[in-house]
């Protein structure tokens, strides 16, 4: 497998506090398991094997990999060799016509030891601090409550923040809350109030924090701090080897809420759904859920790139994790547990959430009743979410997308039912389409209206369903591919 650009990267900018070169080339060195607890134990990081300390690459003899990787799984969940245990492994790549290994560590929760030793990273190095009771002290003392999104940066300031984000916060709060204490700060207050900025316990530093900047920072700011920032959202339901529509987001996490809910809306119909004797948009609520736990509880050390995807039955949320179990969750034995409270606490007070473990039960309630089956959550290293989907809810018009090109418009009274209610699950667009055609329209007009590039697809999926179920006539029967052709509304 070729490298990631976004690994090629990494090793393009050299060896620094959370990346680490290694020759390796036909075993693992002690020192290798030295670097995974200092980068446990600090900031997390990034181990490459088969490149030498200036860059140079070696690679690792390609009958060595396999024993190399299997070496490694089974030192670092070796309880008298790590401890804890770390679930961790070595991913195999090609760059420059040669193998290399690689491995991301994540920042742990609590003290990791190896062999007994206790590790820190230093800049580029690795110190052993078992004996150095005042570092040991301090290390325990930043486990207590370990979040990534915690860490300090002295060098920004509030002034370095987009304050239009921050009073669109302020906004969103006192809306949920009049009286709201938000409202009367300004917007240093706000950020101290919300825990974003803190005091670095290692050198006593105070800072915005990392929290602070995914939320209202610019996106080169954000960038600057963590370049592997980025949600990628994908529409695959006709073009199954590639994508239909595809939205890549690298911006802060308000705005990257704004276009996922968005995206999500442009390309999953509303299907008509009843809690009890009220309507409601299930489909909206099921997308407040699964996109701001995509962005709440990521595990933003982690290169992996988060996904929302929309396939023909399914939808699929991705994003990396500090697991505490693997498997599928159970929603009766489910507990809660907060990954990055900072973040948590903002979407909550502008109502992007509710309390800790809602999410869940919302996404089972509101799936049961967008598609009538229930939902998946698979905790690992990559959490991903499953909502299943009936095929109506990707249908762009509320018709039948897979009748044959030769249906007859003598529909049998059964299927002409069944897709009279198909239309009614997507009345708004088929409506303003109906409303539209009042008046003699081209198929290219029709589709520009719809905003649908394919004409194959406007042809295939819209055309001819509205022409069987007797929605729309053609102007010149006699000739339907006339170049001529217009449509006008029954």
């Amino acid at each position: 497998m070729e490298l990631p650009l976004e690994l090629a990267e990494l090793i393009e900018q050299g060896e620094n506090h959370m990346v680490e070169f290694k020759k390796s080339s036909t075993d693992i060195t002690k020192d290798v398991y030295d670097t995974i607890c200092s980068f446990s134990n600090r900031d997390g990081g990034h181990i490459f094997l088969g490149i030498k300390d200036n860059g140079t690459v070696l690679g690792v003899q390609s009958d060595c990999v396999e024993r190399m990787k299997k070496d490694f799984v089974t030192t670092v969940n070796n309880e008298s060799k790590f401890y804890p245990p770390l679930y961790i492994s070595l991913r195999e790549y090609q760059w420059n016509e040669k193998t290399i290994l690689y491995a991301h560590v994540p920042i742990s929760s609590c003290v990791c030891r190896c062999r007994g030793r206790i590790y820190d990273r230093n800049h580029e190095a690795d110190i052993d601090i078992t004996n150095n009771e005042s570092l040991v002290y301090q290390l325990y003392a930043r486990k207590q409550n370990t979040y990534y999104v915690n860490r300090v940066f002295p060098v920004f300031s509030v002034n370095d923040l987009r304050h239009d984000l921050i009073d669109r916060v302020r906004e969103m709060a006192k809306a949920r809350a009049d009286g709201h204490p938000w409202f009367g700060m300004n917007d240093e207050e706000v950020l101290r109030s919300a825990g974003l900025i803190l005091t670095d316990t290692a050198n006593g530093q105070e800072g915005i924090t990392l929290a602070a900047i995914l939320l209202f920072g610019t996106d080169n700011l954000i960038l600057s701090v963590l370049a592997h920032h980025k949600t990628d959202a994908i529409f695959r339901v006709f073009n199954r080897d590639r994508y239909d529509d595809r939205d890549i987001i690298s911006t802060n996490l308000l705005e990257s809420y704004d276009r996922l809910i968005a995206f999500g809306k442009k390309h999953l119909n509303d299907l008509f759904t009843m809690e009890g004797i009220i309507s409601i948009s299930a489909r909206d609520k099921i997308l407040r859920e699964v996109v701001s736990n995509l962005l709440m509880h990521r595990d933003f050390s982690n290169a992996y790139v988060a996904k929302l995807i929309i396939e023909k039955d399914r939808m699929i949320t991705e994003n990396s994790n500090r697991a505490h179990g693997h498997g599928n969750l159970n929603l009766a034995t489910f507990e809660p547990f907060p990954k990055n409270p900072a973040i948590s606490k903002i979407f909550r007070e502008i109502g992007l959430a509710d309390e800790l473990g809602s999410g869940m039960r919302n996404t089972y309630k509101y799936t049961k009743l967008y598609s009538d089956m229930e939902p998946e959550f698979r905790e690992g290293d990559i959490f991903r979410t499953i909502i299943p989907l009936k095929e109506s809810a990707t249908a762009t018009v509320g018709v039948d997308y897979y009748l044959d090109a030769q249906v007859s418009t003598q529909v049998s009274t059964q299927v002409s039912t069944q897709v009279s209610t198909q239309v009614k699950l997507s009345v708004d667009k088929l409506s303003a389409l109906l409303e539209f055609c009042s008046s003699p329209r081209s198929r290219k007009e029709m589709q520009d209206f719809c905003n649908i590039k394919t004409s194959e697809y406007f042809r295939k999926c819209i055309i001819r369903p509205m022409l069987a179920q007797n929605l729309i006539q053609q102007t010149i029967p006699d000739k339907p591919n006339s170049k001529n052709q217009k449509y006008i509304k029954v």
